[in-house]
């Protein structure tokens, strides 16, 4: 891992523990993982939100980050809850881009629970083979 690689690493990693703490403290339930996946033209970001639409999810790119936004339901079904594991209610994430984008070309769909936002690189990657 280079030496830029390992800073990335170490600054993505405190980002999530605070964000973890400020969780904690602010009565948000629960933070859906994130995976980032870059190809020669595209920056897309892979999260998980099972249970929440569309309409629930905010999302806003700004100053090298993006945030995500959103709220999971309770669960329609009538009756008393015996035991409740499933995460709900709000939810904030905020990611450091990994590379840079081009501003405002977030492109967003949620398919079967999984949010990916394709973002077009700045900085696209030319195959010559």
């Amino acid at each position: 891992m280079e030496m830029n690689e390992l800073a990335h690493s170490r600054i993505n990693s405190l980002m999530q523990l605070r964000q973890e703490v400020e969780t904690l403290s602010s009565g948000t339930t629960w933070m859906p993982a994130a995976d980032w996946i870059e190809t020669n033209t595209e920056l897309v970001l892979v999260m998980d939100v099972p249970g929440v639409t569309a309409e629930a999810i905010e999302l806003v790119q700004e100053d090298g980050h993006v945030t995500i936004r959103g709220s999971r339901p309770d669960p329609e079904e009538e009756g008393i809850a015996l035991q409740t594991e499933r995460p709900r209610g709000g939810f904030s994430r905020t990611l450091t881009l990994p590379v840079e984008i081009t501003p405002g070309s977030g492109q967003a769909k949620i398919q079967a629970g999984v949010l990916v936002v394709r973002f077009e690189k700045r900085h696209k990657i030319i195959d010559q083979g």
